[in-house]
C-alpha cells in the first residue's frame, strides 16, 4: 500500500468515527431514558439544546422555528469553552444553523466533513447546562443575545425574540429537573424595549394611496405584467386592511364580488413566507390559520366598491391559480415577499415626488395596512368595528394604529387657526 492509499484509509476511518459521534450526539444513542442521561455527570448545553428543539419543533410555526434556531445558535456559541481546534465562527454558525438545530436532522452520511468536524468540536467544547447558574456566564449569554454577528447591537425586536427562546429553554430545563433553580431570576437584566406605535410618517392619505396603486400597474413590461398582476394584491392591503400573508392567500371561493356596491371576503388562512428549511412541507410558504386566532376561525372583511372592481378586473385579466388564489406569479405559484417588495419599491419611485420617495412614507407594503386602519379611525368608524375587520384587539388598535393621516395635521392647524381668529 502506498502512502497516498494509507492516508485515504485514515481519512475514511476518521470520517466513520465522526459519523458515529454525530449519531450519538444527535440521536441520543446512549442507553436509558432522557432523565437518566441528564442526571449522568450533567448534560451539556449543546445536548440539552438539541433535546429542547426536538420538543418545540412540532409546536411552533415555521417562522418561529427560524427564530428559535437563530437564538439557539447564539446561546450555544456563548456557551463554548476555550478548547483547542476551534473552527471558525462562520463554520460553527453554518454547522449549527444548517445541520444541528433543524428537525429532522440530516443523516451523518449527508453531512459535509468540515461540518461533522465542527459539530464534533461543538459537542465536546460545550459547557454543562448547569454552568448557566453562574451569574457571570449567564450575563455573558444575555449580552451575546443583544449583538448581531458583526458585533453591532441588534434590533430590539430581534433581542426580544432571542431572550424569549432563552427563557423558554430555561423553564423547560427546570421542568425536566436539569436545573434546580431559575438562573435568570438573580440577574438584573432589562430586555430592550420595542416601539409599540406605528410611525405616523409611514401613513399615506387616500390620494397618495390611489396614486401608488396606479403606479403599480406601470411597473414592468406589459407582457410580463409584473405590476398589473399585483395591483389587486396591494389594493387588498389598502382598502381591506389585509396583512400581506392574508392577501396572498385570498381565493375566489372566499369572496363575494358583486357588480355594484360592497363585497365581502371571508378570511380563514394565511401563507407567511418562512423558508423551505422551516416548513413541514419543504416549501417556502407555511400554511397557517389567522394570526392570534384559533386554527379554524374565520374573519369576514367588507370590501369597498373600488376594491371589488380591482379584484374583478384582476380575475378577468389573469384568471385564478389552480387552487383558486386570486394573486399568483407567472408560474402560478404563491407570490413571494421579495417579488412584491421589488414591485412596490419601483412603484414608489414612479408615484412619489423625490422628497417623499426618500421618506418613510409607505416604504413597505405592510404600511398600506397601517394607512388603512388610520383612515378608518379618522373616518370616526367605531374602534370595535375597525378592530374586528383588522383582526386586532381594540387595545392593540388604539395603541398602535391611532395615527393621523399624512397632511391631517395641517387640516387640524387650519381649523384651530380659524377658531382663534373668530375671537379677534
Amino acid at each position: 500500500m502506498d502512502r497516498r492509499a494509507a492516508g485515504t484509509g485514515v481519512i475514511r476511518e476518521l470520517a466513520d468515527e465522526l459519523a458515529d459521534a454525530l449519531v450519538r450526539v444527535h440521536q441520543g444513542s446512549d442507553r436509558g431514558d432522557s432523565a437518566t442521561r441528564r442526571a449522568a455527570a450533567g448534560i451539556s448545553w449543546y445536548a440539552f439544546a438539541l433535546e429542547y428543539l426536538e420538543m418545540q419543533w412540532p409546536l411552533i410555526a415555521a417562522k418561529t422555528r427560524d427564530e428559535t434556531n437563530d437564538a439557539l445558535c447564539a446561546i450555544t456559541q456563548a456557551m463554548f469553552r476555550d478548547v483547542r481546534g476551534r473552527p471558525s465562527d462562520e463554520l460553527l454558525r453554518r454547522a449549527l444553523r444548517g445541520w444541528a438545530f433543524v428537525v429532522p436532522r440530516p443523516e451523518p452520511y449527508q453531512t459535509p466533513a468540515d461540518v461533522r468536524l465542527a459539530l464534533r468540536w461543538a459537542a465536546g467544547a460545550s459547557r454543562p447546562l448547569t454552568d448557566l447558574l453562574d451569574p457571570a456566564l449567564m450575563r455573558a449569554v444575555l449580552h451575546a443575545l443583544r449583538l448581531k454577528r458583526n458585533g453591532l447591537t441588534a434590533a430590539a425586536e430581534t433581542q426580544r425574540h432571542k431572550h424569549k427562546v432563552l427563557v423558554n429553554a430555561v423553564r423547560y430545563a427546570i421542568e425536566q429537573r436539569a436545573l434546580p433553580v431559575d438562573p435568570l431570576a438573580s440577574i438584573n437584566w432589562q430586555v430592550a424595549e420595542t416601539v409599540g406605535q406605528v410611525d405616523p410618517r409611514v401613513v399615506a392619505n387616500p390620494a397618495q394611496a390611489r396614486s401608488l396603486l396606479c403606479a403599480v400597474s406601470y411597473v414592468g413590461g406589459y407582457r410580463r405584467a409584473r405590476g398589473r398582476r399585483l395591483v389587486g394584491l396591494f389594493a387588498g392591503m389598502y382598502y381591506a386592511g389585509l396583512r400581506p400573508a392574508e392577501a396572498v392567500a385570498v381565493a375566489l371561493l372566499d369572496c363575494f364580488l358583486p357588480h355594484e356596491g360592497w363585497g365581502l371576503v371571508t378570511l380563514h388562512r394565511t401563507l407567511p413566507q418562512a423558508g423551505s428549511r422551516w416548513t413541514d412541507t419543504g416549501t417556502l410558504h407555511d400554511e397557517r390559520g389567522l394570526k392570534c386566532r384559533p386554527a379554524d376561525d374565520t374573519r369576514p372583511v367588507p370590501l369597498p366598491p373600488e376594491l371589488v372592481t380591482a379584484w374583478r378586473e384582476s380575475i378577468d385579466t389573469f384568471g385564478t391559480a389552480n387552487d383558486g388564489r386570486l394573486f399568483f406569479n407567472e408560474r402560478g405559484g404563491i407570490v413571494g415577499s421579495s417579488t412584491y417588495d421589488r414591485v412596490w419599491h419601483e412603484a414608489r419611485e414612479l408615484a412619489l415626488p423625490p422628497d417623499l420617495a426618500r421618506s418613510p412614507l409607505v416604504a413597505r407594503p405592510y404600511d398600506l395596512r397601517h394607512s388603512t386602519l388610520s383612515t378608518w379611525l379618522n373616518a370616526d368608524v367605531d374602534p370595535t368595528e375597525v378592530a374586528e375587520r383588522a383582526g386586532n384587539s381594540v387595545e392593540v388598535l388604539m395603541s398602535r394604529y391611532a395615527k393621523c393621516l399624512y397632511g391631517r395635521q395641517a387640516i387640524a392647524n387650519q381649523r384651530i387657526d380659524r377658531l382663534l381668529h373668530e375671537y379677534e
